[in-house]
């Protein structure tokens, strides 16, 4: 078995322990990961009640609708993440419509416009969080802390060349972070 094996295999024990009604797998998904759901409405939505409320949707959503999440498709963390993203979007341009209907300021390609940054946000954010620490950590120093790659190498104790090579993977996988993702599929 690779240990690429042990988090799908997780993922299905995990959708079956759902699809059964099992409280306590709700309350493990919600362990495992609530912070990243609430991480990715709060940045879409930048308001930390809204975000609390969509985490309750994408919840209450999953504890609904277990059989949506197909393990086979993708990882449960991938899946979670582009649930989150629509309903939050969704509240952002629910929230934004009616600001705009009551005369609020702005206009609809405003409204796109935002949902397209907190959209792209988002998902560099969880790219980010889900890359190896290895490219992360090269970023962060080189972002972060303003390192060049000699110097990120030397903060690494690797080689150069090793730098360079991190900070290029890790940058090229950030710029997927403008391409819309592959739509999940299942409504919410």
């Amino acid at each position: 078995m690779t240990t690429g094996d042990a988090p799908r295999r997780w993922d299905r024990t995990m959708r079956r322990r759902l699809a059964r009604g099992e409280a306590a797998a709700l309350g493990e998904l919600y362990d495992h990961y609530g912070s990243l759901v609430h991480g990715l409405a709060h940045r879409v939505l930048d308001d930390e009640q809204a975000a609390d409320r969509v985490t309750r949707e994408v919840f209450a959503h999953v504890w609904e609708h277990a059989d949506a999440y197909d393990p086979a498709r993708e990882p449960l963390r991938t899946w979670l993440a582009a649930l989150t993203n629509r309903l939050a979007v969704r509240r952002l341009r629910a929230t934004e419509t009616a600001a705009l209907a009551l005369g609020g300021p702005g206009s609809s390609e405003d409204l796109e416009r935002k949902v397209r940054h907190a959209t792209v946000t988002a998902r560099a954010d969880y790219i980010v969080q889900a890359m190896p620490a290895p490219l992360r950590a090269a970023l962060e120093l080189a972002y972060f802390q303003r390192r060049d790659y000699r110097q990120t190498a030397a903060d690494l104790s690797v080689t150069e060349d090793e730098a360079r090579r991190r900070l290029r993977l890790g940058l090229q996988l950030l710029a997927t972070a403008r391409t819309p993702p592959p739509d999940p599929g299942a409504a919410p």
